[in-house]
């Protein structure tokens, strides 16, 4: 199957193509930067050296002879070109986040009026795959709200109140330097930002709502002087007690058949590079704390992405995506 992966420059264009390396059946044929076009892919993702001799291009949209695109574009971007790459019969998985939200919601999150809106299926695989599965295009998740939903969704029904706190890995902000993102304010350091109104908190209350759930939502993220992953500690407040026993028979039930849902002990080391989601959970009384960890990059972006066009082309799920964590 061919591939194009239109914005291949940043961080998660460069994740996609070093997943895709080790796909039986798909081949990126064509990697979009319109700064970039005419330079080595080599360039921009030195690790990928020996694997790809491809180079940037900034073709016309209407040209592209694939099966299917990867938009790894920002917000407002892709709804430029999910139209005419339908009309061609290209398959989409979009990475950004013009498709995860209903059109009001995301219209009043991100500000912008939204030229080109139809309903796609929220792309995590663990809770929508038969919404995913047959569809021709996906919208791909954020990052927080894959960790934090699946962190929560066994309990989600029987909650009143979630607060998510995450903590996650600088690769997050992409790969613009900014004063954020500059090394000696990230390193040795450790702060909070956007403390009530991070974007994601609507996927992560759109999601509530999908699983049934009428659960009030909060959501606080926290910046780690490190790379990448996404740790998350999901206080999830019940309306009747539970125990321990409890509480993990029904994360292990709900889970039992997702080979990308590990129960284990959260950390980032051994979900690094990989797309695991590992959880626990821990039960007092009406109160559980459920904690995962995923990368950022991976189950949190382009793995998931790679998982979803598994499912709508019918390959196996785990195609490409057999890598374990990367400890130090």
């Amino acid at each position: 199957m061919k591939v194009a992966i239109i914005g291949a420059s940043g961080y998660t264009g460069g994740e996609l193509f070093r997943l895709l390396i080790g796909h039986a059946q798909a081949e990126v044929i064509c990697a979009t930067s319109r700064q970039l076009a005419g330079k080595p892919v080599t360039a921009r993702h030195p690790h990928l050296a020996g694997f790809t001799d491809l180079a940037f291009e900034n073709p016309d949209i209407s040209s592209l002879d694939v099966d299917l695109a990867f938009l790894a574009v920002p917000h407002t971007a892709a709804m430029k070109y999910t139209r005419e790459l339908l009309d061609n019969g290209i398959k989409i998985v979009d990475l950004s986040a013009d498709y995860r939200l209903e059109q009001s919601v995301y219209e009043e999150t991100y500000g912008v009026t939204h030229t080109n809106y139809f309903s796609a299926p929220y792309g995590i695989p663990e809770l929508h795959r038969r919404e995913i599965e047959g569809s021709c295009v996906v919208a791909n998740p954020g990052c927080f709200p894959t960790g934090a939903t699946l962190a929560a969704a066994p309990l989600a029904k029987q909650a009143h109140t979630i607060i998510y706190d995450s903590k996650t890995g600088v690769s997050g902000a992409g790969d613009n330097p900014s004063e954020t993102t500059h090394y000696p304010n990230v390193g040795d350091n450790f702060v909070a930002y956007k403390l009530t109104s991070h974007r994601h908190l609507a996927e992560m209350r759109q999601e509530l709502t999908s699983l049934g759930s009428s659960a009030r939502c909060y959501f606080t993220p926290h910046l780690l002087p490190v790379n990448r992953g996404i740790l998350t500690t999901a206080h999830i407040l019940l309306d009747d007690p539970i125990t321990q026993e409890e509480a993990e028979q029904m994360y292990r039930d709900y889970y039992k058949d997702e080979y990308f849902i590990r129960y284990q002990r959260p950390t980032l080391h051994a979900v690094r590079g990989s797309n695991f989601c590992d959880i626990l959970v821990e039960a007092s009384e009406d109160r559980v704390v459920a904690v995962s960890a995923i990368d950022n990059l991976v189950k949190g972006a382009s793995g998931q992405a790679i998982q979803n066009m598994n499912i709508i082309c019918g390959f196996p799920e785990s195609q490409g995506l057999m890598l374990p964590g990367m400890l130090p």
